[in-house]
């Protein structure tokens, strides 16, 4: 560990000391041994600030900079695993950080234009409207009288990001090589993970696309409203947005005083993450209440409108797809699917005992279903999720850790919005529907449209590429190293692939032949408006071949 880093540890332990929060210093293993050094600190003997343990809390992760901020904004969403005091002064870091001064923030303007302000805007608030731990925000109006916002990065924040980056890789490095754990968990993996979506966020250029693209994929709807982005006075470090006004989520008596309709609110909260993750494959990943509000001119039906796109998160479609199927497997408590699923997506071991990892994962999530929100503990539910994962060493997978991130969020605003949703049959028919087009005739129709062009342009070549293949194997040439279990799995994919191939041959030429009896219309019985019978067979067997290629490629 280098000097800095070890000076940082002392600085950690000295600020939490000085808000008189040595619970925290002996919750945290890696401070243990530096607490006494606290007792140095001139800061330890002065009064107290006599404020509550909530508020000591907060000002203390807003001390400690940028990375702590973040920790405590997750937090604050779960108001099911704090006490009341500490969630509501932590709420106050989604929007509440202290602001850097108002001269500075118009000097940063003035420095991203480097022209006259007068150019481009009649008026700029002093005050910031939000104030959070990456940037924020002030309201002002442009020279045609459109009211906007400015978002700025706040100023130094890199060097402050990059230092507690660097402990945490340091630290992550500790547990991957003296930690039983570290391995299975990936600590420096998911720290990475951190990293990048930390930096995302200082780049307003970024932000601004992830707008742009949020809002033609909910164009049409009346789910989600986006503002619009000014491209033109939009920069590196300052991104204007169209200004948004709707009731703030969090005013939960707020929306209900106004004859909100609760349910339809939360169920909306739900489709709009699996509509995101699912079909878009593109997520809000920083879903705290400060950064949605809603839009209640038609209370019955209303509308989120979103704020804050610095941090997105996104599948691959192997991901996406496994996710879909164990989402509807635990739905339908189908859990030797799930422990199928686990299996082949290689989140844990291949020689995992399936009726024992399905077993344990019964014992886990049977309890919780046909169960309202409001009488499911989550927490207790991933810390026994977190204890089987252990038992089976199921690695930890960073890409996925903005998705649970999310989830918790949408979990805990559900909680507060409507305790009485069932989050799974609000999901369920969404999942339904995103298999259906992915595995349906549709699906696979496209897919044959997609890969003709590469089929018309490989299919030519196959036999030579085979021949030279042949030779080479017959000459000796062919030199693979393959263990028994990799040649175990080969010789599965060639036989899948002799299948898929010869299904394909097939459904071509049985479409083939059913283009040339429709062409012979008349030299055969025929009926169904005077088509022959049997180009309808030959077309219906030779569809049903190519659906099952397509449908069986891994």
């Amino acid at each position: 560990m280098k000097a800095s880093q070890f000076a940082r540890l002392i600085q950690i332990n000295h600020v939490l000391a000085r808000h008189r929060l040595d619970e925290v210093i002996k919750a945290i293993h890696l401070l243990r041994p530096l607490r006494y050094l606290s007792f140095l600190s001139p800061n330890r003997w002065r009064r107290s600030s006599g404020l509550p343990r909530g508020e000591r809390l907060r000002v203390a992760l807003q001390d400690l900079g940028p990375i702590f901020v973040k920790f405590g904004q997750v937090l604050s969403t779960r108001r099911d695993l704090l006490p009341p005091d500490v969630a509501d002064s932590l709420a106050k870091l989604q929007d509440q950080v202290a602001p850097f001064p108002a001269e500075q923030a118009r000097e940063l303007i003035e420095q991203a234009y480097d022209e006259p302000l007068n150019n481009h805007f009649a008026h700029i608030e002093p005050e910031p409207l939000a104030s959070a731990s990456i940037a924020q925000v002030h309201a002002a109006r442009l020279v045609n009288g459109e009211e906007v916002v400015i978002k700025l990065v706040r100023p130094g924040i890199e060097p402050l990001i990059r230092r507690d980056i660097d402990l945490l890789y340091t630290i992550a490095g500790f547990a991957e090589r003296y930690w039983s754990e570290g391995k299975r968990l990936r600590p420096r993996e998911i720290v990475a993970e951190l990293e990048k979506n930390l930096f995302d966020e200082l780049d307003m250029l970024r932000e601004a696309s992830s707008a742009s693209q949020l809002q033609r994929n909910f164009e049409g709807t009346k789910l989600l409203y986006v503002p619009r982005v000014y491209w033109s006075l939009t920069r590196t470090n300052l991104l204007v947005q169209e200004r948004i006004y709707g009731m703030p989520i969090s005013d939960v008596q707020g929306l209900r005083d106004r004859g909100v309709n609760m349910a339809r609110l939360a169920e909306i909260g739900v489709e709009i993450f699996f509509t995101q993750v699912f079909k878009h494959s593109f997520f809000h990943a920083d879903m705290h209440p400060g950064n949605i509000m809603v839009d209640i001119n038609d209370p019955e039906n209303p509308r989120y409108v979103a704020v804050d796109f610095g941090i997105m998160g996104t599948l691959s479609p192997d991901d996406q797809r496994y996710l879909a199927e164990n989402f509807l497997a635990f739905f339908n408590h189908d859990y030797r699917r799930v422990a199928e699923l686990h299996i082949q997506s290689g989140w844990v071991p291949a020689n995992t005992r399936l009726d024992e990892f399905e077993a344990a994962i019964r014992s886990v999530c049977e309890p919780i279903f046909a169960r309202p929100l409001k009488d499911i503990s989550f927490g207790q539910l991933l810390l026994r999720l977190f204890q089987t994962a252990r038992r089976f060493n199921m690695e930890v997978q960073p890409q996925l850790v903005l998705l649970q991130k999310t989830l918790l969020n949408i979990e805990g605003l559900g909680r507060e919005l409507y305790p009485d949703l069932d989050l799974w049959q609000s999901a369920k028919p969404i999942l339904e529907h995103w298999m259906k087009e992915k595995l349906g005739w549709k699906a696979a129709m496209k897919t044959l449209q997609q890969e003709a062009p590469h089929w018309a342009e490989t299919l030519p070549q196959m036999p030579r590429l085979l021949h030279d293949l042949s030779n080479k194997a017959q000459q000796g040439k062919l030199h693979v190293n393959l263990s028994s279990s990799d040649l175990e799995k080969l010789q599965q994919e060639i036989r899948q692939s002799s299948y898929r191939t010869a299904a394909a041959t097939s459904g071509a030429a049985f479409l083939v032949g059913a283009a040339v009896m429709k062409g012979l219309d008349g030299y055969a019985p025929t009926m169904l408006g005077g088509l022959p019978i049997l180009s309808w067979v030959f077309g219906i067997w030779g569809i049903a071949l190519l659906y099952f290629s397509l449908s069986n490629r891994n």
